[in-house]
């Protein structure tokens, strides 16, 4: 039961980690480029699509029409995250990856625990000791 819990609360973080990114993507454009620009990114045009896929990830994972879409969402979701961590380590700018940290531990704490939560398992999900005992 408290698997559960951890699940939609991790999960919960998660989205709304990413769903604030893409509010930030969107009502601040021009800090958003002229802090990619810093960290080595000129690509104007990766904002719309990181606007979409900050929003699709999220989603993909709560609503879980479709198991390996949303495992394709975590996996998406954990290179971004690893990406973004190094991008601001690279730079020598630590604070910066905080945020990715943090999401990466969610990330974690989310597939680990969602076979629990969830009525269709993911295959990939590591089985919990919990669900070997109720089997």
């Amino acid at each position: 039961m408290i698997e559960n819990y951890i699940y939609w609360i991790s999960t919960a973080l998660l989205s709304l980690l990413y769903f604030a990114s893409a509010l930030m993507y969107i009502a601040k454009g021009d800090f958003v480029r002229n802090a990619q620009a810093e960290l080595g990114y000129s690509a104007s045009h990766l904002v719309p699509l990181m606007i979409v896929v900050k929003i699709l990830g999220p989603v993909a994972i709560l609503w879980r029409f479709n198991v390996a879409i949303s495992d394709l969402a975590y996996a998406g979701m954990l290179y971004h995250l690893l990406l973004s961590a190094s991008a601001h380590l690279g730079v020598h700018k630590p604070k910066g990856s905080i945020p990715a940290a943090v999401g990466i531990i969610l990330l974690a704490t989310s597939f680990v625990t969602q076979n629990v939560a969830r009525e269709y398992p993911s295959p990939y999900a590591p089985v919990t000791i919990i669900q070997e005992a109720l089997k």
